[in-house]
């Protein structure tokens, strides 16, 4: 398969070995400008080694990723930040002593640079500045429901809410693609429930492009048209929610049995 340029993503017989470990074995797949997709697969697949190959915190072995046509190996983490590349994830990583509201701004002011003068006498651009990150920090709480939240500690809330919360700080970042590594983590039903609806509601109203890591199916199903799903670091079934579901291999990886039709 060869690599789709007009894809936001694309990833072309990528490789990942950890000692004699292959973590990650051929991956191929794409994520069409404004998809949501889905990767699925049963814990230890590889799918969050996956993210952190895309994201630069492990160095690809052989193969490619491009993101809107550019190669991203070789590049620092922070470098694909600024591509348009933001990413959650499966351990959260938050300042937990640090407010919600500072949580966001923080981030924010990844597109709201002042200098270091300016930041110590509140001076120069400082005030303008501090007051557009505020605002827009709030905005981005209110969309993730956590507005009444923006002044209490991150880590005195809810689990649930602190996925949110970090949901939001990679929204501050301002991606044209996002990735989200098991948002459902420790959520109960009905707060994926919840977060079924929220993130289909980002991914309208921000004109994102979405991969969603899940291990649990239901989430994944729900919201995306376009699912990969992978076991043992290898892609093993592509398609639509009712395709995945029926797949021979996809049922194997996640019931672990063969299934015979009869």
């Amino acid at each position: 398969m060869s690599l789709d340029e007009t894809a936001v993503l694309s990833l072309s017989g990528v490789n990942k070995f950890f000692g004699g470990v292959h973590a990650v074995s051929e991956m191929t797949f794409t994520v069409e400008k404004g998809g949501l997709t889905g990767l699925i697969g049963p814990n230890g697949a590889g799918k969050t080694t996956i993210f952190n190959l895309i994201t630069g915190v492990y160095p690809v072995n052989s193969g490619e990723i491009l993101f809107k046509g550019q190669s991203v190996l070789s590049r620092k983490s922070h470098e694909i930040i600024h591509m348009g590349i933001a990413r959650t994830f499966q351990n959260l990583r938050l300042f937990h002593r640090s407010t919600v509201l500072e949580n966001v701004m923080t981030a924010c002011q990844h597109h709201h640079p002042y200098g270091f003068v300016e930041s110590l006498t509140h001076l120069g651009r400082w005030k303008k500045e501090e007051k557009v990150i505020r605002d827009r920090s709030l905005e981005l709480l209110d969309r993730v429901g956590l507005a009444d939240r923006a002044d209490q500690d991150a880590g005195t809330l809810p689990y649930g809410h602190q996925r949110r919360l970090e949901i939001a700080r990679a929204l501050a970042l301002e991606p044209e693609l996002l990735l989200l590594d098991e948002p459902a983590a420790g959520m109960n039903p009905e707060e994926v429930f919840a977060l079924n609806d929220l993130i289909s509601a980002i991914h309208r109203d921000f004109d994102l492009t979405i991969l969603v890591i899940e291990h649990h199916m239901d989430l994944v199903m729900e919201i995306c048209p376009h699912i990969v799903c992978m076991n043992f670091g290898a892609r093993i079934a592509e398609g639509g929610p009712e395709e995945i579901q029926n797949h021979p291999e996809v049922l194997k990886a996640y019931l672990g049995e063969e299934v015979v039709d009869e």
